[in-house]
């Protein structure tokens, strides 16, 4: 039986407590913003806190104001009333390149200068605001480290050397160079396939881990909004406030009619969105590397008691899953050997993303890696499957208690007006 290395229950808070939280208040205080010639407002009136440390989604259909908001946090768009304070201190008036500064902005195409190495489109900041040298080479490292990216290999490559999801890294570790309290990202990661886009989230999700930002983030994708937000603000026409609430709370309880489209069907699914990969057990399948001899391979295939093993590159990622039947066949190579791993997923990653990793490969199980793509155990089918039978079991004993509430409700009004009629009577 595979070893299990590793059982966790519980989202994970938006800030560790044990943690430092190195972002800050937004307060927004009714923001308004009105294009001349426009008989209404674009955004009207918004009132919103956002508290330090914190990742709010901004979730909405096209034309609803969700992008203008966030761009007059950073004064990109400038207000037309209202006021904005980021850790107390009214902003609404400050010098905007000063603002823009000490708010790191991080946009669908990355935004990277091409005619800059990745290492100076991340120092630009650091070097504007006067760090030496030395202090801005060490940031450059430790930021392409942070997002994923060896510092060695992509340290002098330009934007277009970069793949669509390598330029998005280190367009966040751009805006994240000069360690800047509040993040706003504008759809980030809309123009990336879905299993990059996928990557990129979790590798989001694991940044706020470490580093406790205020992050707004803008998304059309409600899937996405559930996957990242510790709250999620739904927002209707002019950017007005449907519900402000937890992922949890907006799936069970949604406001109104208009959150719920967004909610659409299939809520109990749409909440493996809310349970991440390390919440669940992960397996530790026999593992061999290309340089280990065939006859090792076969050994610890036939020793391991399972029917396949994972075959490891030279970096120590997921490269192939091998059956003995292949190994049979290999003929001394395993070039052709296998079949290759065709997505994994790491330890941030949802349970949804799981199960569809585990469907896409049609295997009954995903690999689970770390954040340069090591393997760190596997996550099977039937993991998954109780998971979602646990979540469509709440979801049923939450519908009873509801019903049962509205039915109290009903009895206890009949009851009510059934008094009022007799004490009517009474005195007539």
């Amino acid at each position: 039986m595979p070893e299990t290395i590793g059982l966790d229950t519980g989202r994970a808070p938006a800030v560790a407590q044990d943690a430092p939280t190195t972002g800050a208040t937004i307060e927004l205080e009714s923001l308004t913003k009105h294009y001349p010639g426009s008989r209404e407002p674009a955004v009207d009136s918004v009132n919103m806190e956002i508290k330090a440390g914190e990742l709010v989604v901004f979730v909405g259909p096209s034309g609803c104001g969700k992008s203008t908001t966030l761009k007059m946090i950073n004064r990109l768009i400038e207000p037309t009333g209202g006021r904005i304070r980021i850790g107390g201190e009214d902003v609404t008036h400050m010098d905007p390149v000063k603002l823009r500064r000490k708010v790191g902005y991080a946009i669908q195409a990355s935004g990277l200068f091409p005619h800059m190495t990745v290492a100076q489109n991340i120092a630009l900041v650091p070097r504007m605001i006067g760090w030496s040298k030395q202090r801005i080479r060490a940031r450059v490292e430790e930021m392409l480290d942070l997002v994923g990216l060896d510092p060695g290999e992509f340290h002098g490559r330009y934007p277009r050397q970069l793949s669509g999801g390598q330029q998005q890294r280190v367009g966040v570790a751009r805006a994240l160079a000069a360690d800047p309290p509040v993040l706003l990202m504008d759809e980030p990661f809309g123009a990336v396939d879905p299993i990059t886009r996928d990557h990129l989230q979790d590798e989001l999700i694991r940044l706020q881990h470490e580093l406790h930002k205020t992050i707004v983030f803008v998304t059309h994708d409600f899937d996405e909004a559930i996957k990242l937000g510790d709250r999620i603000a739904v927002l209707r026409e002019r950017s007005h406030i449907a519900q402000f609430d937890t992922p949890e709370a907006i799936l069970t309880n949604p406001a109104d009619d208009f959150v719920s489209g967004f909610v659409g069907a299939g809520a109990a699914l749409k909440r493996l969105n809310l349970t991440r990969v390390r919440d669940v057990e992960i397996t530790d399948y026999p593992t061999v590397t290309v340089d280990d001899p065939l006859q090792d391979i076969f050994n610890r295939l036939r020793s391991s008691g399972t029917n396949e093993i994972l075959l490891l590159d030279k970096r120590g990622r997921p490269y192939k899953w091998l059956r003995r039947g292949d190994l049979m066949r290999a003929r001394g190579s395993l070039a052709r050997a296998g079949t290759l791993v065709h997505d994994t997923v790491t330890r941030d990653a949802t349970l949804r993303d799981a199960l569809e990793a585990v469907l896409t490969d049609n295997a009954g199980r995903v690999a689970v890696t770390g954040r340069r793509g090591e393997y760190t155990g596997v996550v099977d089918m039937e993991t998954l499957m109780n998971s979602v039978h646990e979540l469509l079991e709440a979801d049923r004993l939450d519908a009873m208690e509801h019903q049962h509430e509205l039915e109290e409700a009903r009895a206890q009004q009949t009851r009510h007006d059934q008094e009022g009629a007799e004490g009517g009577e009474s005195r007539a």
